[in-house]
């Protein structure tokens, strides 16, 4: 799903590439969607696991560690790590139910919340909702390029993005320098 996309990856590649049927699957998964899901928050604990390696990394400074965090996320598909385009998110939520959608946004506050403590920045419920917008946007923004965007220029995608996480960067060194100013 990383390398080809969530629209683009059948059931039937997930079930076969596994080695099981396609009754068993659906024992475990209702649909492509539920699986998908899944997917997002099997892969929560092992993004907050290399967040906190970037940030213990003696060779790199504090922005270079959460640059280098969000640039992995932005180029997922080289590391393995789900993204989801516009479309796929889109069509994603409107199949969840009511209760597996606050489930969700519950498990994704949590994540972005311990990602900004890893970062050295205390979460407040604006600031998590901030950091994910801003982290969501910059994602989805990278992978837009061309296709869904088409009057963005693609040949400037890459610095844009890194202008970007730098922009997100700065974002949380303020939040920072506030923190140890009220701890002061």
């Amino acid at each position: 799903m990383s390398r080809q996309g969530v629209q683009h990856t059948t059931v039937e590649q997930v079930y076969k590439a596994v080695g099981i049927s396609r009754t068993f699957f659906y024992t475990f998964f209702p649909s492509k969607e539920d699986l998908i899901v899944e997917t997002l928050y099997f892969q929560q604990p092992k993004l907050l696991a290399y967040a906190q390696h970037l940030m213990e990394d003696p060779a790199l400074d504090w922005r270079e560690g959460v640059a280098q965090f969000l640039t992995t996320c932005c180029y997922g598909e080289r590391s393995g790590i789900a993204t989801l385009t516009v479309e796929e998110q889109q069509l994603i939520f409107r199949r969840l139910s009511p209760e597996s959608y606050r489930i969700f946004r519950t498990k994704q506050a949590r994540l972005f919340d311990d990602l900004l403590s890893c970062f050295g920045v205390q979460p407040s419920p604006e600031r998590t909702s901030l950091f994910t917008n801003l982290c969501l946007a910059v994602i989805i923004f990278r992978h837009a390029i061309p296709d869904t965007l088409p009057l963005f220029v693609p040949e400037a995608a890459d610095q844009t993005t890194q202008i970007q996480i730098h922009a997100i960067v700065d974002c949380l060194e303020a939040f920072r320098r506030q923190d140890q100013t009220a701890s002061l």
